[in-house]
């Protein structure tokens, strides 16, 4: 048996795919290299750079608030966290769990508990996740970067902790700025307080070299308005790291931070502080002494310079902690105060809107008289009701509707123009808001009034240097087809005469109202700011534009205003600059002429006069016991008992015709001669302004004054 083998003929072609097959590979290998180090060079440098460079933000110091006294309002203290960096821990692990067994025993934070997952899923200091689990994570991310394991530890855990740091390699204490209110929830409308920033803001704040995971913003009052006043500028330091995150060198010269303005309010503490006494004062007398129940579930009190502008107190009752909102804004507590009917984190003095009630009377006076309406001498028919044909188009037959007095069934009898002021009579000013009969043939209108209410304060937002002011609302004809659906009527303009229907306003502009009747007509600019300082304590320039609601160094449009050094602010006197429109009337219909007039002054004299016969005369609104009567300082003022219906009221049922619920309002200035102060006092579901709101406008009239006698005896002047 033989074997035989078959020759394999070499094929020249296979080893020709061979060397083509690596040749392409060869020839992707070089354009692949040519375009990572020849095209793109710079893209790639640029990552490298950033792989071993870092960029660290450091913190300014937030500018500290002060009252006008020079009281601290807002300030920095330190904050103490426990952290770990796993790459300086021990190499030993039985050493590692005693350093974290001791950490335990000190801060209460377990040694373990969950899992790495878990703490993957929470922030720094949020109670859940373990000491191990911490710090197993921080150690797979960036093991030479500081793990807090506690956040906010006492002064003495601190203490303690830093005198174990010697037999703890691995663990330092972190001290860090944050916000502390001494003045906690008398000011915390006005002062505000810090939360994160919000994803919206994110870019921006980066851009300025913030991080947006440790520095904090505005979020409500001054530090919101004026957060760019207050935050400073960041520092930053360019580091070198190596691949595990430990800093090596620094790459650039460090560029050191810039603290925050320093900001002095116009506010006076023991003020504010004597004007939610009076508001608490009153309120729980109502509530707890006369009522039994709880009736009046907020309000409001704000004073203010009306020659100035200054804001000297302003309370929005009930209030809210701040402090408790400083180191972290806790979800439970801010729920609470986001769902509380009340709205403590409301500022009810420039954002809420409430029918001014008998207080807008004010403006229905200025303009009846000053468009010859009704004259000083002419006599009122006042009785307890007024009977009219209700229309609302020239052919609607129309209905019969009576309106009352608020003294029904009494009745005022004949009062003259003074007296309807005094008296608050309600026929009165329905009368002269929208006429009635031959006694009265053309009333004020509703146009009219609009032009008179807007001229001293109503219809539109102050400008004051707060965020979230409201603009109230003065309606007219157009404004209620729009909305309502209907056209106006003649009793539409009786109840918007006596600031009720559909007129509303913020407390805020109630004051200025009075404030400008009490300063001869001049409407100053609200203010809440007296000067801006830098951290050496220059005085700086600054202007604010109430439009824009910003900060300038320099003023901005003709309707920014400077806030820093203070300065009074004229916004305009209606006795001098013609800033009402003219209008023609007839047959209740009105229309403009396209000229502009001014109040003449003898008017705003003789609606002061009347708001001081309120107090003087017998059976004036502020002659009462619990209010004016035989008061040391001439005093003026006007009360207000404004009807509502709310979704809180209809809810509770209390929305009953010819049986509303009313707030309770009143303002009042003095000395009457030479007015130096306006209070305004709300009450929500109050009842009568006279009752309710006086007895608070009266104990923070008592305080001013007193303060003022015990400033002068001790040669200090706020």
């Amino acid at each position: 048996m033989s074997t035989s083998s078959t020759l394999v003929r070499f094929q020249p072609w296979r080893l020709w795919s061979i060397y083509i097959v690596f040749g392409l590979v060869f020839v992707i290998f070089v354009i692949r290299l040519f375009g990572l180090q020849i095209l793109d060079y710079e893209t790639y440098l640029t990552y490298a750079d950033n792989n071993r460079t870092r960029i660290i933000s450091d913190a300014p110091q937030r500018g500290i608030i002060y009252d006008r006294n020079g009281f601290v309002l807002a300030r920095n203290v330190a904050s103490y966290a426990i952290a770990i960096t796993p790459a300086y821990l021990p190499d030993d692990s039985s050493d590692i769990q005693q350093i974290y067994r001791e950490i335990s025993d000190l801060t209460g934070v377990p040694v373990n508990s969950g899992t790495v997952e878990d703490a993957k899923l929470v922030s720094a200091c949020v109670p859940g996740p373990g000491i191990t689990q911490l710090v197993e994570l921080g150690n797979s991310l960036a093991p030479y970067e500081a793990v807090k394991i506690q956040c906010n530890v006492s002064e003495n855990s601190a203490r303690i902790a830093r005198e174990r740091l010697v037999d703890w390699p691995g663990v330092s204490v972190e001290v860090e700025p944050i916000r502390d209110y001494p003045t906690g929830s008398l000011t915390a409308h006005v002062v505000g307080f810090l939360g994160p920033i919000p994803a919206r803001l994110e870019a921006e704040f980066k851009s300025l070299g913030f991080s947006t995971q440790i520095d904090k913003v505005g979020y409500a009052g001054v530090e919101a308005s004026l957060n760019d006043v207050l935050i400073g500028s960041p520092g930053k330091r360019v580091v070198e790291v190596d691949v595990a995150g430990q800093e090596l060198s620094n790459l650039e010269p460090p560029i050191a931070p810039v603290p925050g303005d320093n900001i002095t309010l116009t506010i006076d503490t023991r003020f504010q502080a004597a004007a939610e006494a009076a508001i608490e004062e009153e309120i729980d007398y109502w509530n707890n002494r006369y009522y039994g129940y709880i009736r009046i579930s907020s309000g409001a009190v704000v004073a203010m310079n009306p020659k100035t502008g200054e804001i000297l107190a302003m309370v929005s009752w009930p209030s809210y902690e701040n402090n408790r909102l400083a180191r972290f804004i806790p979800e439970y507590y801010y729920k609470q105060l986001s769902e509380d009917p009340t709205h403590p984190l409301l500022n009810a003095v420039i954002s809420a809107e409430y029918p001014p009630g008998s207080t807008f009377k004010l403006s229905t006076a200025s303009g009846a008289l000053n468009e010859g309406v009704v004259s000083l001498d002419q006599i009122i028919e006042a009785p307890g009701e007024l009977v009219i044909t209700e229309s609302f188009s020239p052919t609607d037959k129309g209905f019969q509707r009576s309106y009352r007095d608020w003294i029904y069934p009494k009745s005022f009898g004949k009062i003259d123009f003074l007296h309807c002021i005094a008296y608050s009579s309600n026929v009165c000013f329905y009368k002269l808001g929208g006429g009635y009969q031959n006694e009265v043939p053309e009333g004020l209108g509703i146009l009219r009034l609009q032009q008179y209410a807007d001229a001293i304060g109503y219809g539109q937002p102050s400008g004051i240097e707060l965020y979230g002011e409201a603009s109230g609302l003065i309606p007219d004809p157009a404004w209620k087809r729009i909305y309502q659906g209907e056209n106006w009527s003649t009793g539409d303009t009786y109840i918007a005469s006596v600031g009720q229907g559909y007129v509303l306003a913020t407390p805020l502009q109630v004051l200025m109202s009075a404030a400008t009747i009490a300063n001869d007509g001049k409407l100053m600019q609200p203010t809440i700011i007296r000067s801006i300082q830098d951290s050496n304590g220059n005085v700086l320039e600054k202007w604010w534009n109430p439009v824009e609601q910003t900060v300038s160094d320099k003023p901005e449009e003709q309707y920014s205003y400077q806030i820093s050094p203070f300065t009074p602010n004229l916004k305009w006197d209606v006795t001098v600059d013609p800033v009402i429109k003219d209008f023609r009337c007839q047959n209740t219909y009105c229309t403009t002429t396209g000229d502009m007039k001014v109040i003449e002054p003898w008017v705003i004299q003789s609606v002061q006069q009347g708001m001081r016969l309120a107090v003087t005369d017998l059976s004036g609104t502020l002659d009462n016991t619990y209010s004016f009567k035989d008061y040391p300082i001439a005093v003026a003022g006007k009360t207000g008992t404004a009807e509502y219906c709310d979704d809180v009221a209809n809810s509770q049922g209390k929305c009953k015709f010819e049986n509303w619920p009313t707030h309770a309002w009143t303002v009042a200035y003095a000395p009457f001669d030479d007015p130096e102060i306006v209070i305004l006092a709300f009450a929500y579901n109050g009842g009568e302004g006279g009752s309710v709101a006086a007895p608070m406008v009266k104990l923070v009239m008592d305080a001013y004054f007193e303060q003022k006698a015990l400033d002068a005896a001790q040669g200090t002047t706020p």
